[in-house]
């Protein structure tokens, strides 16, 4: 049996125990990969991922969200959300208002100079996207989408 390609990249002398294992390491190894060439370009602009990722949820939902709902639809969990909206305040990239009604809630949303920024990140941050994945077709792309979404139905139905 020859050996995979990350049997090759990793050195490994003997084949992976399960598919199963050799699977989920691709996906590690890969999301590795592209994280770091992500965060390369968001140090560009002095972000993290996640600042990156609070400023475009904010931008898609074109108005102000309370910050529980940003926590909610965060790529990766953030466990320290009032820390990072801090420093994105620090930044001048958000500002924070409690609500009136329940002060226990408090709104975010972008500023202008969030909002120019997230403009001149948009070409640079497309490119990346294509440079990574754009060697796949439109029908590949697809496929990888749906299988990594089924995978994740284990997790979320074990949560």
């Amino acid at each position: 049996m020859s050996k995979s390609r990350l049997q090759d990249e990793l050195e490994k002398k003997r084949p992976f125990d399960l598919p199963e294992q050799e699977a989920i390491l691709n996906i590690l190894r890969t999301s590795d990969q592209f994280q770091n060439r992500f965060g390369r370009l968001f140090r560009e602009y002095d972000l993290t991922h996640s600042q990156y990722n609070v400023l475009r949820i904010l931008r898609g939902e074109g108005k102000p969200m309370p910050c529980q709902e940003i926590g909610d639809r965060m790529i990766q969990v953030v466990p320290a959300m009032t820390g990072l909206l801090d420093r994105l305040e620090k930044q001048g990239l958000v500002q924070r208002e409690r609500c009136t009604e329940d002060r226990r809630v408090v709104y975010v949303q972008l500023t202008d100079a969030a909002k120019e920024l997230l403009q001149r990140m948009d070409d640079p941050v497309s490119e990346l996207h294509k440079q990574l994945v754009g060697h796949l077709t439109q029908a590949e792309l697809k496929e990888l989408s749906r299988l990594l979404e089924k995978a994740r139905v284990s997790v979320q139905t074990n949560d």
